[in-house]
């Protein structure tokens, strides 16, 4: 069933004007800056914690370190840095003293419920901590090849194993948060062990199944179950077997991440109706529940989706990590199905949902991202947890770790790679390594993007060789060219869903040269966005424009354009 697959990031060096400021960002300010709140606020000296000392744990502190344990070493893979590895072997020392000798591993568990370990999965983020902790495993195995955490966490994976399934005498219920189900896709990979694979589909085939495990779990927890909870399910994506749902629903982190877990579970197990049912849900949000930016879950009642067309501009919470996870969601089918609409989801919301969400010096975050923003308003509204002033960190502090992991592992989305085919989704310049066909080659992307639409490629195979270089399409773009070793080339008889399809033998030094004409272009919403009725939006390019009082003076809501070009219309 599969296609292509990502890269590793070692084979994958970004070299770009607009991306390597970011980066050299992430690596000097934004990792630091997760690192030093997680000490400063007790997460990282948690494994030590003792009844009566300050910072008392709580119940998803170990996934904020996970992140930074992700992104610290994603960062070495091209950035080997004794310290940072030093700092991360210390925190994976104190978690092995800490864990369990059955393999159980949470710091709020061992520290203050021990007796109550697996008992209130709905809301206490369980195996979502655990799932995080999986995935900085493997991050932390890949860059330096140490299995000092990765054995630690597969010893606790195997107690989850043990502890829930369909068989008598195991739990027969699902963690709250998602996260766990791509978690343990991730370790089966690295390890071959299907136990994994099989956990992670036994987890999502549960969820949602009557009676509601959260009904059963409560009942044994001696609280009382009505209507009213059930009806919030919906904010778990557990009110109905993921099989049946047709539209996305709830927490929109949640949902991502479970539809990532979806397709690559489903992907590695050959299950088409799991993957049929990523597609259906794909649809609903990106033809009827996503804003221009990318950003998804446009209320903060549950930091949700809420109904088809529901996309208001100043009332957007349009979280950080939920552009984070329509990306990896993104990028999981864009492997799977090859089409171009993916990798432009994933461009758009990079651009837009979440770059937005760090400042340009790594030291604030966005945790919301409104599309229209009023500081007074925030001031007055005290529930707000960005609004329109970034911050240095949150008491729910999932979004900074998520982007530095992220922005540390951007090179796994450039590049889709097939057995004869390498595929560019984002225009990101590069220096990158790939085996094809049995072959060596070495490609060389330079590029001015986004702020041109100007491409270079260089394609460097050891010897002559045959394979197909394949290149996206933007959806935004019109108008374009291709020349190939500097002969112009029709590249609409080579389209091929939303990718330029290059099949030749490619020599030492062969020159690909791409220019997307990228004018500035408004952009009108579906009639059915009550919000934006009478607006349009402005882009260049992969880029939505924001106004601001800086460059425009008082009452933005007050601006009006005198002539507007027929605008694009967006769904």
């Amino acid at each position: 069933m599969k296609q292509y697959r990502k890269p590793e990031i070692k084979d994958v060096l970004i070299r770009d004007g607009f991306f390597s400021q970011r980066l050299e960002t992430n690596l000097k300010s934004i990792i630091p800056a997760v690192y030093r709140q997680c000490k400063d606020t007790g997460r990282i000296d948690v494994w030590k914690w003792k009844e009566g000392m300050p910072d008392k744990p709580h119940i998803f502190w170990d996934s904020d370190v996970a992140k930074w344990i992700e992104s610290a070493s994603y960062s070495l893979i091209h950035n080997p840095d004794k310290e940072i590895e030093a700092k991360i072997d210390e925190v994976v020392g104190m978690m092995e003293k800490a864990q369990f000798p059955d393999g159980y591993l949470n710091s709020y568990y061992i520290n203050v419920e021990p007796q109550n370990r697996f008992t209130f999965l709905k809301n206490n983020h369980e195996l979502y901590c655990a799932g995080h902790l999986i995935e900085a495993a493997v991050a932390y195995h890949e860059a330096t090849a140490k299995d000092n955490l990765l054995n630690i966490m597969r010893r606790y994976a195997d107690l989850i194993d043990k502890s829930f399934g369909p068989e008598e005498g195991k739990i027969h219920g699902y963690d709250g948060h998602q996260e766990i189900e791509l978690a343990l896709v991730k370790l089966y990979k690295v390890t071959s062990d299907k136990r994994y694979l099989k956990l992670a589909k036994y987890f999502l085939d549960e969820r949602g199944k009557q009676p509601f495990f959260f009904d059963i779990e409560s009942e044994r927890r001696g609280e009382k179950v009505n209507a009213s909870e059930q009806l919030r399910y919906k904010n778990f994506q557990s009110h109905l077997p993921v099989r049946q749902q047709k539209s996305a629903e709830g927490h929109a982190v949640r949902c991502c991440y479970m539809l990532t877990g979806m397709a690559e579970s489903a992907v590695e197990s050959g299950d088409s109706s799991l993957l049929d049912a990523c597609r259906e849900m794909w649809k609903s949000i990106v033809e009827k529940r996503i804003y221009i930016t990318g950003g998804v879950g446009s209320t903060r009642n549950g930091e949700a989706f809420s109904f088809d067309y529901d996309l208001p501009n100043n009332e957007a919470y349009a979280e950080t990590c939920a552009a984070i996870a329509l990306v990896f969601f993104a990028g999981s089918m864009l492997n799977i199905d090859g089409g171009a609409e993916y990798a432009d989801i994933m461009e758009t919301a990079i651009y837009n949902g979440i770059l937005s969400g760090v400042s340009l010096d790594g030291k604030k975050f966005f945790y919301e991202n409104p599309l229209e923003a009023i500081p007074e308003k925030d001031s007055f509204y005290k529930g707000s947890r960005a609004g329109s002033v970034r911050q240095e960190w949150f008491g729910c502090a999932c979004c900074p770790p998520n982007v530095a992991r992220f922005l540390a592992s951007m090179g796994k989305y450039i590049y889709s790679l097939g057995e004869d085919e390498i595929r560019i989704n984002l225009y990101v310049g590069n220096e990158a390594n790939f085996k094809v066909s049995g072959v060596d080659v070495k490609i060389k992307m330079e590029a001015e993007y986004p702020w041109d639409g100007k491409i270079k490629i260089r394609i460097s195979p050891e010897k002559e060789s045959e394979f197909t270089l394949s290149t996206r399409m933007p959806g935004w773009c019109e108008k374009a060219s291709l020349l190939i070793n500097g002969e112009k080339t029709n590249l609409e008889k080579l389209l091929n869903n939303g990718y330029i399809n290059i099949r030749r033998r490619w020599c030492e030094g062969d020159k690909i040269e791409l220019y997307f004409d990228t004018p500035v272009r408004f952009v009108r919403a579906n009639p059915n966005v009550r919000g934006n009725i009478g607006k349009v939006a402005v882009r260049r390019g992969p880029v939505v424009y924001c106004l601001e009082e800086a460059d425009n003076g008082k009452n933005l809501a007050s601006i009006f354009l005198n002539k507007i070009p027929k605008p694009i219309i967006s769904a």
